[in-house]
Parts: C-alpha cells; structure tokens; sequence
C-alpha cells in the first residue's frame, strides 16, 4: 500500500492503442477521473489517441518490438496473455482495466484491487470465432493456427478472470458473457456519447446510413443485399479489411464513404433518413449518436441495441437477414418518429454519468481505506 498521505498508487490497462474508437473513449473517460494514474497497453501507435490518455504516464509491452505490431497486432493474439502477465503491478494498490481481449488478465499483487470495465470477453476466441476467421477473410495458416490456439486462448482467458475482484459489463448482453463465460456476476455501466457533438438541426434526407467497421461480424453484406434488391440509397461510412469485398457486392444506390470525420458524421446523421444497424454488437455507440442527432434507427433485434432502441425511437427485425432488413425498412417507412423522443433518447447516456457510476461502483466494491478520498476527489474533478 502506498504511504499514507500519497494516495493509493493506480494502474490503468487497456489492450491496445492504435485508434479512438468506442473503447478509447471509454478510456479517456476513466483517464480524467485519475490523471495521477500509469497507463499499461500491450502495442501503442503514435498520434492516434488524444486527450485524458496521453496524459497518463504509459507502458508498452514486449510486443512493440515486434515487426509490424503496430498494424499487425492482432496476428499477435496468442503471445497477449504473456505480454499482459509480464506488465509489473507490484507497485500498485488500485488496478483499473478496460478490456476487450487480454486487460482483465493483468496480475496484481494479492492485496491490490482490480476493477475489470469489460467490453466484450475475448470474442475472437468465443461466440465470434467463426465470424472473425471465416474462409476468405484470412489465409489457411492463419485459420490453422486459430483453431490450434484457440481451447489454449478459452481456457487462459476463463482462469484470469479470477484475477479480478469487480467486474463491470458495458450492456446487460456482455454482463451475460461475463455469467457463461468467467460465471462471474457483472455490473452494467452503460457507455455514452457527447450529445453536444449531435446537436445541429435535423434535416432529414432519402440516404439511410451505416457507421460501421468494415469487418464480418457487422454484417455489412446483409444491408448490401437488401438495399441492392430496395435500390434505396445507403452511405456506409468506415473503413476496414473487408472493404474491397464490401465493394464488389454493392450496386449504384450504395457509397462507401470510408473513413471520415467526426464532424463530418454527425452532418450525416442530421441528414439521413435513419440508420440501419444490422450487426449484433456488445452495446454500440453508433444508434446512441444517431438518436442523439434526432435520427431513428433501424436495428437487428439483438446484443446491446435492444437496450439502447426503444419502440419509440426506432424499429427492430428478428431474422438478421437481407429479407428480414427489407421488412423492417418497410415498416419503418409506414410509421413517423420523433426527432424529440430520439434526442431524448440519445441524450440520457452522457459521459458524466458515466463516471459518476463508475465511481458508485469503484466506492461500493472496492475496500473504502483505500478509495474513500480516491472517489471523492474523482468527483470533485467532473463536478
């Protein structure tokens, strides 16, 4: 324990940064509640995050010296769990991890606290492994060497959850992960978005709108077929390695936009008809910012959007399929909604209530000798 008037010393851990998506910005949020922390992260690139995280003092782990790590780090999955044990937590009273693959799996001293925000268990190697390396999306080596690591990979990553004494869920799905998986109980914390960022007037158009990484598990391909058959106009924005795919499938009324500008994407969804979210994601942000533009969203009905989507704010199809999309947009374009009831909707979950959560949960878990003064200066710093 750190000497008494010092504070407890805290570790900060996230699996990789190399882009500000929804995680990092999760991140960033825990980051302002405790600039006096260290940040632990297995592969850092340069000048792809900003704000509260490059003002903690970082670690990289063994793996940056790799060559190619920085692009090819998830090639590097089976060497994470040593490069995440090998970090030293010694010196630290307060463990804090933000994980989607290998964070939770940080060892600790036996009287330090981990607090796990787990995003998704380690789904490249659970209910997602199929759809991550499906033939056609990476080589024959690379689907051997999967499905050759992959009990290795289930088995460590159930066993290091035992390292962790709280953890948190960011959706009721993921909170059920945690239970099958670790069968460990979980706490949801929802996360958020800026509404501030959203808040320009509504102007609806014909294009409907996809904000998505270009990956399988999105399903992508399913909107392409459906909006091929429509011949309506859709806007994908995004970027990822299965783009060139994407392209091949897609007819004239679709556009990839790529990756683009934040304020250029909240313009698009003031502008589009609704946003079409087909893909079962953990929580997603994405339909958060849209409500919060004023727009509805059209959403398979599964994983964290049923959370997040109310009947009020958007429709829901049942079979994640391009005919099971097609009736869903046409039940969409027989109803109106709200632009009001959709900003409301957005607008509940903000960043402050976030953290004022996070700490509820850090002050009910966690020893209070050791985050008592902690948590109430935490406060103090987002008012």
């Amino acid at each position: 324990m750190s000497s008494a008037g010092s504070g407890p010393k805290i570790a900060v851990i996230h699996d990789w940064l190399v882009s500000q998506r929804g995680g990092e910005n999760v991140l960033d949020a825990i980051c302002e509640l405790f600039p006096q922390a260290e940040l632990f992260t297995l592969v850092y690139a340069p000048g792809q995050v900003s704000g509260n995280i490059l003002r903690l003092k970082r670690h990289e782990s063994f793996l940056r010296r790799l060559p190619g790590a920085r692009q090819r780090y998830r090639h590097l999955l089976p060497l994470m769990p040593a490069a995440i044990e090998r970090f030293d937590m010694s010196p630290f009273d307060l463990v804090l991890s933000s994980s989607h693959c290998v964070a939770k799996g940080v060892r600790k001293r036996s009287d330090a606290f981990h607090m796990s925000y787990v995003h998704a268990p380690m789904r490249y190697m659970w209910d997602r492994f199929d759809e991550y390396f499906s033939e056609g999306r990476y080589g024959a080596v690379t689907r051997f060497a999967a499905r050759r690591f992959r009990a290795y990979l289930q088995e460590w990553d159930r066993k290091s959850a035992t390292r962790v004494d709280h953890f948190l869920a960011n959706s009721k799905f993921i909170a059920g992960r945690i239970a099958q998986y670790y069968e460990r109980e979980a706490q949801v914390v929802y996360p958020f978005c800026e509404p501030a960022d959203f808040s320009r007037a509504r102007q609806p158009g014909r294009n409907y709108l996809m904000v998505t990484a270009l990956v399988p598990y999105k399903r992508v391909d399913t909107a392409i077929e459906a909006f091929n058959r429509m011949k309506k106009p859709l806007l994908i924005v995004g970027d990822g390695p299965d783009r060139e795919r994407l392209q091949r499938l897609a007819g004239p009324s679709i556009e990839f936009l790529g990756a683009i500008r934040r304020e250029s994407i909240a313009d698009l969804y003031s502008k589009c008809r609704a946003l079409v979210f087909p893909g079962i994601e953990d929580f997603g942000i994405v339909p958060i910012e849209a409500m919060a533009a004023g727009a509805p969203v059209v959403a398979f009905g599964a994983g964290g959007a049923l959370e997040t989507v109310t009947p009020e704010t958007g429709v829901f199809f049942d079979e994640n399929s391009a005919g099971g999309l097609i009736g869903a947009i046409e039940a969409f374009e027989k109803r109106s909604f709200s632009e009001e009831a959709c900003r409301r909707r957005g607008g509940e979950f903000t960043r402050q209530r976030f953290q004022r959560e996070y700490l509820d949960e850090l002050r009910r878990a966690a020893p209070s000798t050791l985050v008592a003064g902690l948590v109430a200066s935490a406060r103090a710093r987002i008012g």
